[in-house]
């Protein structure tokens, strides 16, 4: 018995209509396949422009700090190179730049720490009055700090300041604020202090209300006394958030600008001249531009090394936070 072929309908390519579906299935399955490789590249074009538009500017700052560059001398423009940042090394101005940005830093991170941390410590229970009190102590940071800084100029002036009425009622008759060079420090510090220690009070905040129970109940359970669960349990698992509030203000404190400025613009004398005012008054007052890049290049340099150690810091919490679980 012969057997006839079975005659099979085909498309117009020769292929059977089930070879044509499993096809088109594959030439879709391959178009996705090309529109998923792409979308990585897409995604990632925001961050590209963003780096671009902050190289530009950097770059610049490079290329101008390797100059000498006065706008009131331009006959004398020309490459200099690194003679800008060698003539730092014997300037005393430069150095006191230096200490006075050093200073501040510390003062306002470490004050603002403490603070924060007392704060957030008393607010830790989520209460309805705890969380109308949080949100109450945010309206600083709601106040941009340059107009912070002018409210504080005239609630501490010497004529008709109310702080400097309220002063004089316990003793301190002629407390001269910012206006002298012993207290203008002081000043412009406390006005930091409250415009920035709401920012990392929300942040440790955050972190105490995030942090697992189990631990804090069976220390109750077994009486261990309050101190010693502070030192040993909160205040071990709250220092990845420490240490994230610490960088944030330190990189804000280090670049301070529109507080010092609005309230002393640099002074009394150099008393308040950080990195960002020196580098304005260069600029602007000097016009000397090759310097004022040099300054800023400085300051990025400290910023970066300072971010490095806080974020190895972190890091190596967070290995060890990994390996204990």
């Amino acid at each position: 018995m012969i057997r006839r072929p079975v005659c099979r309908p085909t498309g117009r390519h020769g292929m059977t209509p089930a070879q044509e579906t499993a096809a088109k299935r594959g030439g879709g399955a391959t178009r996705r396949r090309r529109r998923t490789n792409w979308l990585p590249y897409l995604l990632s074009m925001p961050a590209l422009l963003v780096t671009v538009w902050i190289l530009i500017p950097f770059l610049t700052a490079i290329y101008y700090s390797l100059l000498r560059y006065r706008l009131s001398l331009p006959q004398l423009r020309g490459f200099i190179w690194f003679d800008n940042y060698l003539q730092f090394l014997t300037d005393a101005r430069f150095w006191g730049t230096v200490q006075v940005s050093l200073t501040y830093t510390v003062l306002t991170v470490v004050i603002e720490l403490l603070l924060g941390l007392g704060i957030a410590l008393l607010l830790q229970r989520p209460t309805r009055f705890n969380n109308l009190v949080s949100m109450l102590l945010l309206l600083p940071l709601m106040v941009a700090p340059a107009l912070a800084a002018l409210m504080w100029k005239l609630m501490t002036n010497p004529n008709f300041g109310v702080l400097n009425y309220l002063v004089s009622l316990v003793g301190f008759t002629d407390f001269r604020w910012a206006s002298s060079p012993s207290s203008a420090l002081f000043t412009v510090v406390l006005v930091d202090v409250w415009v920035y220690t709401p920012f990392i009070m929300v942040l440790l905040l955050a972190g105490l209300r995030s942090l697992p129970k189990q631990p804090f109940e069976a220390a109750a359970l077994d009486g261990v006394p309050k101190s010693f669960v502070f030192f040993r349990i909160t205040l071990p698992m709250l220092m990845p958030y420490i240490l994230t509030a610490s960088l944030f203000r330190m990189l804000e404190s280090i670049q301070q600008f529109d507080i010092i400025y609005a309230m002393t613009q640099g002074g009394p004398g150099n008393t308040l001249t950080v990195f960002q005012v020196e580098s304005y008054l260069q600029f602007f007052q000097f016009t000397n531009v090759g310097r004022s890049a040099a300054l800023l290049m400085v300051l990025w340099a400290i910023t970066f090394a300072l971010s490095n150690v806080f974020v190895k810091n972190w890091l190596r919490l967070r290995e060890r936070a990994h390996g204990n679980v």
